[in-house]
């Protein structure tokens, strides 16, 4: 029953996991699969940002301020980093509430 991801979509990290810095890069522990997973530093700041519930878009807007990249690949990139995340049971993700 896994929910579509767009730009609207509201994702968090999961509670059912722990993790730590390791230097710029992060490591994630999943307690329900018991594997730990590795992200680079562009994926430790994504991680970061999940911390707090927000829409993909402003995630996406966030990075492209941050980084030097386009808003197109970023999101696309972005996209594909959550739904690897998403099946791995790493974060939560719920439909925004139109404006």
């Amino acid at each position: 029953m896994a929910t579509s991801l767009s730009v609207r979509s509201i994702v968090v990290a999961s509670p059912d996991q722990v993790s730590c810095p390791l230097g710029e890069e992060a490591a994630i522990l999943s307690l329900s699969k018991t594997i730990y997973y590795g992200l680079n530093p562009v994926g430790a700041r994504v991680w970061a940002l999940l911390k707090t519930p927000t829409t993909i878009g402003d995630l996406r807007d966030m990075l492209v301020k941050e980084y030097e990249v386009d808003a197109e690949r970023c999101e696309r990139d972005l996209l594909d980093l959550l739904e690897k995340m998403s099946v791995e049971g790493l974060i939560q993700i719920s439909k925004a509430a139109t404006r």
